[in-house]
């Protein structure tokens, strides 16, 4: 359901409740999904491996259920059930989630902010890194790091370079994970030089297949076998398996194209030197990279236009979240010196809404506050918030 008025809030949460009033004076008025949630978009999106990290149950149907990890998913699922679902919409919330993290409590509080439909994406992603912002000094905390990255760049890059379909979509994923690109590439370029095997015969008829033709293909194959699995796995992943290993037959990535990989992953630094270093690599590679460049100068010019110091902020191409629906532009906020764990962290997530349901894509972007993680470091004699 949506809200209008906070939660009432003890102990650290007072600093949040005071942080949620100042994201409705900004226009975010209060979302309070269920606690209780499907377990099925979570291990959709985030994969299976999150599963050890929730806590999950079934209800008398046999549906499977959990209680919320994070509350960016069921808040983008009440605004798909609203009635503002497809129009430009904003939320803030504030409360539990549930996660297991060896070492420490289960339980811990979460706000933060998502903002749905605007199709003025640099100008949002700029409001949603000032408002960030906004939230570490509402708890005493000034002076932090920004780090941002833009999957986009990134995305476009291995667009631009025409690569096998495989290709592009295990290095895009392999980004988006966080997973180190470069060792990554070497080894599957040495996987190339594997002997034959068994399936040579299939391999060789999905060389050069996309993803959907390689699907139709084993889900034929598997349908005469008379079989739906072969050792656990999904005819998807036997797939994505058997196309991944035609491609790899088909020869390594190609040199110059691992050469301009490594040259984009290695900018980093102030906004505007990255941008000066994108525009010299896109010109000398030949590269139509040009509109998402643009997107990206335009995006700190709105950041500028917050009061954001763009001087202050590190940008590096290389940057992720470690999840697979960011689409854009990413952010992590991290205490000076002391940053391993992010007291701040978002971005734009365009595709999100339709993996949930929607007929049509719906422009997202938002971020997450660790409430707990704030109020530890903070200065309560800076705001005048209670302690």
């Amino acid at each position: 359901m949506i809200a209008t008025a906070a939660p009432r809030a003890t102990g650290s949460a007072q600093w949040a409740d005071a942080l949620l009033r100042s994201f409705a004076e900004a226009g975010y008025g209060l979302a309070e999904p269920g606690v209780l949630q499907p377990s099925e978009p979570f291990l959709d999106l985030s994969g299976e491996d999150i599963r050890k990290s929730l806590y999950l149950t079934t209800d008398a149907t046999g549906e499977e259920l959990c209680l919320r990890p994070d509350l960016t998913i069921p808040v983008a699922r009440e605004y798909l059930a609203s009635a503002n679902a497809g129009k430009p919409a904003g939320y803030s919330y504030l409360g539990p989630v549930f996660r297991y993290r060896e070492g420490r409590a289960s339980e811990f509080l979460q706000a933060g902010i998502e903002s749905f439909g605007r199709l003025d994406r640099p100008a949002a992603d700029a409001e949603m890194l000032a408002l960030a912002l906004q939230a570490t000094q509402a708890f005493g905390v000034s002076d932090v790091e920004i780090r941002t990255g833009d999957v986009a760049l990134f995305t476009s890059l291995i667009d631009a370079l025409g690569l096998y379909p495989v290709w592009r979509r295990r290095l895009i994923k392999d980004f988006n994970r966080k997973i180190n690109l470069e060792q990554d590439i070497e080894q599957l370029t040495l996987a190339s030089a594997t002997p034959r095997n068994e399936y040579e015969g299939v391999l060789a008829a999905l060389a050069g297949s996309d993803r959907k033709a390689a699907l139709a293909l084993v889900t034929d194959l598997m349908s005469i076998a008379g079989t739906s699995n072969v050792g656990g796995r999904t005819v998807a992943e036997i797939a994505d398996r058997f196309l991944e290993q035609s491609t790899l037959k088909a020869g390594a990535l190609p040199r110059d194209a691992l050469k301009i990989i490594k040259r984009f992953l290695a900018i980093s630094g102030e906004p505007r030197d990255a941008i000066a270093q994108l525009r010299a690599l896109a010109k000398d590679s030949k590269l139509d990279i040009g509109a998402v460049i643009d997107a990206l100068e335009s995006r700190i010019g709105s950041m500028t236009g917050h009061g954001i110091d763009v001087a202050k902020v590190r940008f590096s191409t290389s940057f992720g979240r470690g999840l697979d629906y960011y689409t854009g532009f990413e952010f992590e906020l991290h205490a000076r010196n002391n940053g391993v764990e992010p007291l701040v962290a978002g971005g734009r997530y365009d595709g999100l809404l339709q993996r949930l349901g929607s007929t049509a894509a719906i422009p997202a972007v938002g971020f997450s506050v660790w409430v707990e993680a704030l109020a530890n470091i903070g200065n309560p004699a800076a705001t005048g918030r209670p302690s």
